[in-house]
């Protein structure tokens, strides 16, 4: 019978973020040997589901993730990543490995923990069929393509599609697992580097585009990784990757076609969104809800999710009917939910982790409702944060929560009692992931240039690591590169 087996090690590094991340930040998400179990509608459940289905016997590892944030420490990679090594060499021949990844974790000592752990694992498995199914925001490694068979990153952002991703990597890991298929890679970078939701817009038809590709005679796979701008490392930016069934050419030229079309499209690929005083202008004259995103201070970027530029702008300006979330603020938390329901208190909010945040706010708030569990619903599957509060001060509804994380889902709001369809202004500290569920309820939506660990200005980031000839600081960009795998 033969062997698959399965794990995940998932985090995306801001390397300009002011903490760290330490083992504890995987812990709180927990550290399971039942991924499969506990997520039934992600990659590793899938994975086992198709196995099991083709006769294959399912061996599973550890199973984590912690929220982003900054570079993981050295020792809490180390330790999770030779758990998976040793549990690999444990299990025993193995004939297929499939992993769920980032593809853009950095450790202190370690700027592409991907391509590390996948080269591990093909220096113990020379022989088994290696793949990873990623987050489109990846780091494209040389090193990661060179040690796996196949590679597929998401296509959508928000990344609703990882079902269909992970059940196309098994297809072709499978396939080539019984010598019926064999994919061969072609790398290229763009000199780009960007941020694209693909929901609208130009990067919408692209992604479309994608789709068409792989129903080419011999195309397996087209993956556009656009990059995480805010992790600095070599190979920061925008690459797309193909595989081929047995031609080398074929991928090549497949991938240098999806390069140009990306590099044509530069321009109207730049975010341009209005900042804070701009956008509650326009809101003002709108019919609600307006749904804000708070770009900047997005924790799923590995932002702090404390900035309080956006709330300090309207309650300046005396705005009333605004709710705003979540605020990763566990010290507030704790205040409330000693002082109760009801209770009229004062709170020092946010500001707290560093300049990125703003400075604090001290403000005069009821507590209008208290949970313990507050959950935000991920594709079926609850995403806990934590302990949270729902406080009011002027007019202005503010969800405080003691674990950090990104804002997603509507429940982060209406399970404490916050009506959205009543509010004027809604305000969510997230890029895109909130699109999915918010653009439907939302008369008006856009996305908000603040100030943050998520600066939107390329240009200014300090990189150390990547060279300063990408685009936009450059344009046009350096030809398109094919990079070498050999």
């Amino acid at each position: 019978m033969a062997r698959l087996f399965i794990a995940a090690l998932v985090t995306e590094t801001n390397s300009f973020a002011p903490f760290p991340t330490g083992r504890s930040a995987f812990e709180e998400n927990g550290i399971t040997r039942d991924g499969s179990a506990a997520d039934p509608a992600g990659p590793l459940a899938l994975f086992r589901r198709m196995a099991e289905a083709e006769g294959l016997e399912v061996i599973e590892s550890i199973s984590t993730f912690a929220q982003p944030g900054g570079r993981v420490v050295g020792e809490a990679y180390r330790g999770l990543r030779d758990a998976i090594l040793a549990d690999c060499i444990a299990a025993g021949p193995l004939d297929m490995v499939l992993l769920q990844l980032h593809g853009a974790m950095m450790a202190e000592d370690e700027d592409d923990c991907e391509g590390d752990l996948l080269a591990r694992m093909r220096n113990l498995l020379s022989d088994a069929v290696i793949g990873a199914v990623l987050d489109c925001h990846c780091h494209l490694t040389p090193a990661m393509v060179r040690a796996a068979d196949c590679l597929i990153a998401v296509k959508e952002y928000p990344h609703i599609d990882f079902a269909e991703r992970a059940a196309e990597l098994f297809t072709i890991c499978n396939a080539a697992r019984q010598s019926k298929m064999r994919p061969v890679p072609a790398l290229v970078d763009t000199g780009m580097i960007g941020i694209y939701p693909t929901f609208a817009g130009p990067m919408r038809a692209l992604v479309d585009g994608l789709h068409e590709i792989e129903q080419r005679t011999g195309i397996l796979s087209a993956t556009i990784a656009h990059g995480f701008p805010w992790g600095d490392t070599a190979d920061t930016g925008t690459r797309v990757l193909c595989y081929a069934d047995g031609d080398a050419e074929a991928a090549a030229a497949t991938a240098q076609e999806i390069a140009a079309s990306l590099i044509a499209a530069r321009e109207s690929l730049r975010p341009d969104y209005p900042d804070i005083a701009t956008s509650l202008d326009r809101a003002a004259a709108l019919e609600g809800p307006v749904v804000l995103a708070d770009h900047a201070d997005n924790p799923g970027g590995g932002a702090p999710g404390d900035s309080t530029f956006f709330l300090a702008a309207v309650l300046e300006r005396g705005l009333r009917n605004v709710a705003i979330a979540s605020f990763h603020d566990p010290a507030v938390v704790r205040i409330a939910d000693d002082a109760g329901v009801g209770a009229r208190i004062a709170v020092r909010l946010g500001g707290k982790t560093g300049p990125t945040s703003g400075d604090p706010l001290d403000l005069e708030v009821e507590v209008m409702a208290i949970t313990r569990d507050l959950a935000q619903m991920a594709i079926d599957v609850p995403y806990s944060m934590g302990s949270a509060v729902w406080l009011r001060h002027a007019g202005v509804d503010i969800v405080v929560c003691a674990k950090r994380a990104g804002v997603f889902a509507t429940s982060i709001f209406e399970d404490l009692g916050i009506r959205l369809a009543e509010r004027h202004i809604v305000i969510v500290k997230s890029s895109s992931h909130h699109e999915a569920a918010y653009n439907p309820i939302a008369r008006h939506t856009w996305k908000v240039a603040t100030p943050g660990a998520l600066d939107l200005d390329f240009t200014r980031l300090a990189y150390q690591r990547r060279a300063r000839d990408f685009h936009p600081l450059v344009d046009p960009p350096p030809p398109a590169q094919l990079i070498d795998l050999a």
